[in-house]
């Protein structure tokens, strides 16, 4: 007679390899420029055209006017090999795409009624919010489109559209919904930047400072170097700066072992979960690469401050925040009384929920080295908000300043 009570186990493993390039170039819609045209065919197995829906951020099509017709004519150019499936989609800029569920559920109707199939394409171009939505769309439109990335900012093109994520905001939070989805390949066209504002050139170099601190000591001195470089809006001093943090990036995910996070540590969110709540606080008038220049500069006050991050360390990060743009008070119109600072310490909750329950929290040791913890002592963590906020440490040489007024303004 049969054992009702045995169980059978059939084990089952996958190892699936993820392969995509990330590209550093300039004018990427020049007819005679092979870059994107190799990324929309390489993978062709026959002879028909490859079809791509293409999604462009509305705020760069409003400050590149000549943009729309520059792409319509490589089409036309190359209609031998791609076609446009349907017209431009125009994304709204900014996280309105992320905070509205109905972008998402228009691109999704927008890539079936073209008739996007999975070896379709879907190119989206813009800042790293109209990235997570479209490439959250793609990923879910039968199943897993193929995205092409143009990211446009200085953020996008270090960070945000170089990795595996997709996402949108929902009731308050941030990336509350998404995927993890391998782009098909990202095409960083240096053209893109010279349009933008100063508050979002210099956007881009919070999480060149951040993934220094976390990775690589020489790095962080060279920003050191070319800090007003920076700030002035050299082309020649932000172009490395955009590649070695990419580059730092892609390192990350590719050797951590932990490219979908399934495990707690996450390094490369330093300074997120505060950036994350102000983000919210502020309904997102403050933009994320100035939300983490915050969060970077309170949780390094805070380490300072629990005596694992030594004073020098701590005033060398104070110091380039500064000399970059980044001021310790946030430049939000909101009111720092007991409800708003409960509100940006449940960001430590939010966080907690997001890395799947447990707080695990990266704090420097040194530049280029930090470790994780969980002891997050909350009154220490609100008295350094209070700090900053005030403009004053108990530092023998502080290295939050008051705040001046701004030479870029948010």
């Amino acid at each position: 007679m049969r054992n009702r009570n045995r169980t059978e186990t059939y084990h089952q493993r996958l190892v699936v390899p993820f392969e995509y390039p990330v590209l550093f170039t300039r004018g990427a819609f020049r007819k005679e420029h092979e870059a994107l045209l190799k990324s929309l065919t390489q993978a062709a197995s026959d002879c028909r055209k490859s079809r791509v829906a293409i999604c462009l951020d509305d705020g760069l099509a409003t400050a590149q006017p000549e943009l729309r017709g520059q792409i319509e004519a490589w089409f036309q150019a190359h209609d031998d090999r791609v076609e446009m499936a349907r017209p431009i989609l125009l994304v709204p800029g900014g996280e309105r795409a992320k905070n509205d569920p109905g972008v998402f559920r228009w691109l999704v109707e927008a890539f079936l009624r073209a008739g996007l199939c999975r070896h379709s394409f879907v190119m989206a171009i813009g800042g790293g919010a109209v990235l997570d939505t479209v490439g959250f769309a793609a990923a879910l439109t039968h199943r897993g489109l193929r995205l092409i990335r143009l990211p446009t900012t200085t953020l996008a093109q270090a960070d945000a559209g170089v990795g595996v994520k997709n996402g949108i905001n929902f009731d308050g939070v941030k990336n509350a919904i998404g995927t993890f989805a391998p782009p098909f390949a990202v095409i960083n066209d240096f053209d893109f930047l010279q349009t933008l504002s100063d508050k979002d050139w210099i956007a881009g170099v919070a999480e060149a400072i951040k993934v220094a601190i976390v990775r690589d000591r020489s790095f962080f001195h060279r920003l050191e170097d070319l800090a007003e470089r920076l700030r002035r809006r050299e082309e020649s001093a932000m172009e490395p700066v955009i590649r070695t943090c990419a580059a730092l990036h892609l390192a990350h995910i590719r050797q951590g072992r932990d490219p979908f996070e399934r495990g707690a540590a996450r390094p490369l969110d330093f300074g997120h979960w505060a950036a994350h709540a102000l983000e919210s606080l502020s309904e997102y008038r403050t933009n994320h690469g100035h939300a983490v220049a915050f969060g970077i500069r309170l949780d390094t006050l805070y380490a300072w401050r629990r005596g694992w991050l030594p004073e020098p360390a701590a005033r060398a990060i104070f110091s380039l925040l500064d000399r970059c743009g980044f001021f310790s008070i946030p430049p939000v119109p909101l009111r720092w009384d007991h409800r708003t600072m409960s509100t940006l310490l449940e960001g430590l909750d939010r966080f907690r929920e997001h890395l799947g329950g447990h707080l695990c929290v990266t704090l420097p040791r040194e530049i280029g080295r930090t470790f994780e913890t969980d002891d997050i002592d909350r009154r220490l963590m609100a008295e350094s908000i209070r700090e900053l906020l005030g403009g004053a440490t108990r530092m023998s040489r502080s290295p939050v300043r008051r705040r001046k007024r701004a030479a870029i303004q948010f």
